[in-house]
């Protein structure tokens, strides 16, 4: 398998060479070029067409979340991480919204990093429930009614296993059935949904009132 090739875009030059040196220290990631600002990470993804971005969110010039809004336009196939040193929900709501496929805190242990992103490239990322949760509340009204679903009965129930923030692993093992299928399922729910990742996977299924404790 090709490393997956990554793009760093930071404004301080100590952080993006503390993020390199933690990148590098896995042979499943290359990094291909290092960017200061959201401008650059423009300009960076256009010329090095990187398989996933590392984003600050504030930077000067352009901040992450504009830079990761006009990214996902252009490339939605990119995929985004910001990166930051808060777990602030405001700002990673904000980022989900604008199409980044997760995130990461710089200070946590660098093992975690190497996992976390071998996950995002595998379209897998594991969500812990209490952020899903406090995720899908800046989402959606509470009051919301249910509403109906093009899914079949079992890809609703694979469906309300991701609000629960299970991994496919998990999910495997709950219905008795293997990780490949559950994964080829999650394939077919996304596209049936026009939906892009699991965090947005989650919204969907509160909006319906799947999975959900009340």
């Amino acid at each position: 398998m090709q490393p997956m090739r990554i793009l760093i875009a930071d404004d301080h030059a100590d952080a993006r060479e503390g993020i390199r040196t933690i990148i590098e220290g896995d042979p499943f990631f290359e990094v291909v070029g290092e960017a200061r600002n959201g401008l650059e990470a423009i300009d960076m993804t256009v010329a090095e067409m990187p398989d996933l971005i590392l984003m600050d969110i504030n930077m000067k010039e352009m901040d992450g979340l504009e830079a990761t809004k006009i990214i996902k336009e252009r490339f939605p196939y990119i995929k985004i991480v910001m990166v930051t040193v808060s777990d602030d929900i405001t700002n990673l709501f904000e980022a989900i919204k604008r199409g980044a496929q997760g995130y990461l805190l710089k200070n946590i242990n660098p093992s975690s990093w190497h996992s976390y992103l071998r996950a995002v490239a595998l379209d897998e990322v594991p969500m812990s429930r209490e952020l899903a949760m406090r995720f899908l509340r800046e989402f959606v009204d509470h009051e919301k009614a249910p509403q109906s679903t093009p899914l079949t009965p079992r890809e609703t129930e694979i469906l309300t296993w991701v609000s629960k923030g299970a991994q496919n692993r998990d999910i495997a093992s709950h219905l008795n059935i293997s990780e490949h299928t559950v994964k080829n399922h999650l394939k077919n729910i996304l596209q049936k949904l026009h939906l892009e990742n699991r965090v947005q996977l989650a919204r969907y299924a509160y909006e319906r009132g799947l999975g959900m404790d009340h």
